[in-house]
């Protein structure tokens, strides 16, 4: 009685809390909204397809009919379990313990979900008076809704989770509750479920420790000047954009998998941005301002620390789309020598299919994406971040949903997942512009579609060289897209598959020897077709491009320089890296805690 108890207190709270919850905000409704329209499309579609319908909803019935006859046998003794009706993909981890094999009751269960599943799809995959991207949208909302109604999501039908209820008499229910609560507290809009241990990391500490110091900063950016590890540096310093919708220490996770250390001890000057996490006050921040005071101003400043006039940009993500616009608008201003050679890691520069990330992205929707912006300020991280878990639900979403709220174990310690969780705002003056001139109207491909300063810009015209490292599991940057950008310049360019996805395909050090990489010296306009000739290499695709800078000499063997350390330049070192920057978090910046609280 007691544990019943603590269940219904937990269980009370946890509804107050969702009733504070009940309105959404102008961008969830507007999104709300197009997945009714979308839902609403692909009913149309299939009442006016009877066929199709009548088709799967017979073999449901056939199948349904085979399953409960199979099941009833087995239940009364009359027969051991046989062949499954349908079993689940080889890759799908939500059915792997063995009750949903020898378990009548659930391997009865498992198997009518998965028919249901089954049904749906193929309904999807039979409409064809729907365009590509009316279907992509109905394929993404059918898959939400049918993950979310997996067995594996609730109590009585998920074998472990009920095996953990009566070894604990209910204890894991009530610590589940607790950390739900915690996690909606910790949430903007939807659910932020927690992926790691928290307490297990500090920046500066165990994550993000490349020694280095921060020489420049403004309001938009601090710029970390790594120390170096060889006696001579390459005389071309690298300055490295990263992405501003997570922190820059992705690229500086581990020393032994950290990409600013692996690039220190080539001999490189590594100069890195930290971008400022934003807020109300940073509201009216522009692409064109992330442009000025981010590259711009950093290479200004590089050129007052080494007294060097030109730099390698080396760029990731969204940064990558930034350093395509910045080089353009170099190009039209007649400094495009400032930038001896420019790398885009995952990288979209033409946006006409941007992929999943897309559905959420229709002028309905983006239309509330603005109110939004415009009544806050900033869009809060936390929502970019549930949206992008989206794209990967069962793995991103419902397997921590299910360990944390439904089995009551605590997240374990995961640097990654723990930079996944470490979001930043994104300024409304800058967001807003950004999905719908790149993603929505994809204006960066057009000459002069995009004017920055004054200054129309054409990705035609750089000639800067370039080398492309796309992802081929990427799911936020599909590589096939991020193909698009190599038919885009002028100058020389080069393009790199590599295996895994957005950051594993990235984050890559040689010492692991993982997932390999494809190269292949033709630019075909279809990337299928550069696929199809291309050559698999084993290892880690870093040495291919160190190779690359160097036999071209953008890093030049020949004019090497003795090793530059921060603060012997024009520049005072103003604190040590990883600055204060990249402390940011979301609450400590919409005045939710006071600084530090949150690492307590």
């Amino acid at each position: 009685m007691e544990k019943l108890g603590a269940i219904n207190h937990e269980y009370q709270a946890l509804t107050q809390e969702l009733l504070t919850r009940m309105m959404p905000s102008e961008a969830g409704e507007s999104i709300l909204g197009d997945m009714k329209e979308s839902l609403r499309r692909g009913a149309e579609a299939l009442a006016s397809n009877p066929q199709l319908l009548y088709g799967a909803q017979m073999r449901l019935a056939q199948d349904q009919m085979r399953l409960w006859q199979q099941t009833a046998q087995t239940f009364y003794g009359d027969a051991e379990p046989g062949e499954t009706i349908i079993e689940p993909e080889r890759s799908d981890r939500r059915f792997r313990d063995e009750a949903w094999q020898n378990e009548p009751f659930y391997r009865y269960i498992m198997q009518q979900y998965l028919l249901s599943v089954r049904t749906m799809n193929e309904l999807i995959e039979g409409i064809d008076n729907l365009t590509d991207k009316q279907k992509g949208s109905l394929e993404f909302y059918a898959r939400q809704y049918m993950s979310a109604m997996a067995p594996t999501n609730f109590v009585t039908t998920n074998p472990e989770v009920m095996r953990r209820t009566l070894e604990t008499k209910g204890q894991n229910l009530i610590d589940g509750l607790q950390r739900l609560r915690e996690d909606l507290a910790n949430s903007a809009e939807g659910l932020n479920v927690a992926m790691t241990d928290r307490e297990a990391f500090r920046i500066g500490d165990n994550i993000a420790v490349t020694p280095g110091d921060v020489v420049y900063e403004n309001e938009l950016i601090q710029l970390i000047q790594y120390r170096p590890t060889t006696e001579k540096t390459f005389k071309t310093p690298l300055l490295v954009i990263p992405p501003w919708i997570n922190k820059y220490y992705i690229l500086d996770l581990r020393q032994d998998n950290s990409l600013m250390k692996w690039l220190v001890d080539q001999g490189h000057t590594v100069f890195l941005i930290s971008w400022r996490n934003p807020g109300v006050e940073q509201r009216d921040i522009t692409w064109a301002d992330y442009m000025q005071l981010g590259p711009i101003a950093a290479m200004e400043a590089i050129e007052k620390a080494c007294g060097e006039k030109s730099v390698n940009l080396l760029s990731y993500c969204v940064g990558g789309t930034l350093a395509a616009s910045t080089v353009a608008y170099l190009t039209s201003t007649r400094r495009g020598r400032k930038v001896r050679s420019v790398t885009y890691m995952a990288t979209l520069q033409d946006f006409r299919d941007p992929g999943e990330i897309g559905v959420f992205l229709s002028e309905a929707a983006l239309e509330g994406i603005d109110r939004q912006l415009e009544a806050d300020g900033y869009l809060d991280g936390r929502i970019m971040a549930f949206s992008f878990n989206l794209l990967r639900e069962k793995d991103l979403f419902w397997s921590f949903y299910i360990n944390n709220y439904l089995k009551g174990e605590a997240p374990a310690a995961f640097d990654l997942l723990y930079w996944n969780t470490d979001g930043t705002n994104l300024p409304a003056g800058t967001h807003g512009w950004y999905l719908r001139n790149m993603y929505l109207e994809n204006r960066l491909v057009e000459p002069g579609g995009i004017e920055l300063d004054g200054v129309k810009i054409d990705l035609r015209k750089i000639s800067t060289p370039s080398y492309f490292i796309s992802a081929k599991e990427d799911h936020i940057a599909k590589w096939n897209s991020t193909y698009y950008g190599t038919q885009l310049p002028k100058g020389p360019v080069t393009f790199v598959l590599g295996g895994s996805g957005h950051i594993a395909g990235i984050v890559n050090p040689p010492s692991k020897n993982k997932y390999g990489y494809w190269t292949n010296d033709e630019l075909p306009n279809s990337a299928d077709q550069w696929f199809e000739n291309a050559t698999f290499n084993e290892g880690s695709w870093w040495p291919h491009w160190q190779k690359w800078m160097t036999d071209n000499g953008y890093a030049d063997t020949s004019k090497q320089v003795p090793a530059r350390q921060p603060g012997e330049g024009e520049l005072n070192i103003i604190e040590p890296a990883p600055g204060r920057y990249v402390r940011q978090t979301i609450p400590e910046v919409l005045g939710h805690l006071t600084p530090g609280e949150d690492d307590e």
